[in-house]
């Protein structure tokens, strides 16, 4: 039985939802999870912290710069405090479309007063005092490394909490992009997202802008309470997606097949949701780092998954957006 004393972000009201401009247009923006490698099907450990996949990040940038992509570096605390890592994206930052954001690991991140199980693991559990800690240990290290003030941010493992929005507003934050809409995290002591859609809107002097999931299928009209439903039947959500009755898709090359990712483009643009928030994670970029990117074959598929993404992209006349223009279209 899964407990629910979750975090839940308010829904928001129609006032705190952005409006973009007009001249906006529909955009795209790329997130990337730059992090340390680790087992991803074992608790949390603070002794997780190398960061060898980091010598593919160059190439990766490479093929997103000469397709005019930039990318939105969200860095945690192992990579700001290893020096090679540092020196290579200092090099990606010379690309005035791409930028370096925080991402909150909280078991590798000190100070570590607390235990680093698995709901620990999750920031916005941890005392205010201790979160807060923690996200000025993290933006004081970004600072010193990159000489730049961060002005995104997102949780690790989506982790937000209560206290989060008001921390980072005062750590001069202008963006946080923690929340994974119509994912649900509770079973795992982590956050409640089942209900939240992918409009981005502001709250506590931050503007969310959630990482992007679409329901697709016949019963689309349906969206996150008919896919929570299905949760509560056993094998429901799987029969519905196998079926074309709904499925829940994310915008991301990892675990997300590309056909059902450019469904998922079509359905966003024609109900009109003007910026997809897509992301990846860095150590998917070499081979046995994560469940996404397991062997040459699947590094293959990745690397093909965004250049279909991005083909159908131009193809649709959706531009990438940085940090920058994102942030002068929100002014």
């Amino acid at each position: 039985m899964i407990a629910d004393r979750a975090y839940r972000p308010p829904r928001p009201t129609n006032a705190q939802r952005i409006v973009w401009p007009d001249r906006f247009g529909t955009r795209f923006t790329v997130m990337v999870d730059v992090e340390e490698e680790f087992d991803w099907d074992a608790p949390p450990n603070a002794r997780n912290r190398a960061t060898t996949a980091m010598a593919a990040f160059p190439d990766a940038h490479r093929r997103f710069a000469e397709r005019g992509v930039g990318l939105t570096c969200m860095v945690d605390h192992p990579i700001a405090t290893d020096p090679r890592s540092v020196a290579i994206l200092a090099r990606v930052i010379e690309d005035p479309r791409s930028e370096i954001g925080a991402q909150l690991h909280s078991w590798v991140t000190p100070p570590f007063e607390v235990g680093t199980g698995d709901t620990s693991s999750f920031a916005g559990n941890l005392p205010a005092a201790v979160e807060a800690a923690k996200l000025e240990t993290l933006t004081s290290e970004i600072i010193a490394a990159f000489g730049v003030r961060p002005r995104v941010y997102r949780a690790g493992r989506y982790g937000i909490g209560p206290n989060s929005f008001d921390l980072l507003r005062r750590l001069g934050y202008k963006i946080d992009s923690s929340v994974r809409s119509a994912y649900d995290y509770r079973a795992k002591g982590g956050p409640d997202f089942g209900m939240a859609d992918a409009q981005a809107y502001r709250v506590q002097g931050i503007v969310e802008m959630p990482l992007t999931t679409v329901f697709t299928g016949h019963a689309r009209r349906g969206g996150a309470r008919l896919y929570r439903a299905l949760g509560g039947i056993p094998k429901g959500q799987g029969v519905f997606a196998r079926t074309g009755l709904l499925s829940r898709i994310a915008l991301t090359p990892e675990d997300m097949p590309i056909e059902a990712a450019l469904e998922a483009v079509a359905v966003a643009a024609g109900e009109g949701l003007r910026l997809l928030n897509l992301s990846f994670h860095s150590p998917s970029l070499v081979p046995g780092h994560t469940p996404y990117v397991r062997d040459a074959a699947d590094l293959k598929r990745f690397h093909g998954w965004w250049t279909t993404m991005l083909d159908e992209f131009d193809r649709r006349g959706i531009r990438n957006a940085s940090l920058d223009e994102i942030l002068r279209a929100l002014a």
